[in-house]
């Protein structure tokens, strides 16, 4: 029962910590921010797939699901991020010359 305290004290020390750090990057680099740190969100779904996996009584699991989701979330959402941000480079039509 204490590992399962321990599970969630991690996990709502990991969701104020993110929340804290990601709130004060200013908003200019938040793009750049996201698009280089994906790396980052894959990490983070192969450890809530692991705690997932190790997870015994129905609190723990569903608390490794939510992990799970959010953590894929994230790592879409980098990703859909990161391909915005690199087509406002692209050039919206064919040059002239």
């Amino acid at each position: 029962m204490m590992d399962g305290f321990l599970y969630l004290y991690v996990f709502i020390l990991a969701a104020f910590t993110g929340y804290e750090i990601i709130g004060r990057v200013p908003v200019i680099l938040h793009t750049p921010l996201m698009s280089g740190s994906n790396f980052v969100h894959g990490i983070v779904l192969v450890g809530a797939i692991v705690v997932l996996g190790h997870a015994d009584s129905t609190l723990e699991k569903v608390i490794g699901f939510i992990a799970v989701v959010l953590g894929a979330g994230n790592a879409a959402g980098g990703y859909v991020v990161t391909e915005r941000m690199l087509e406002m480079f692209k050039p919206s039509g064919p040059k002239e010359g």
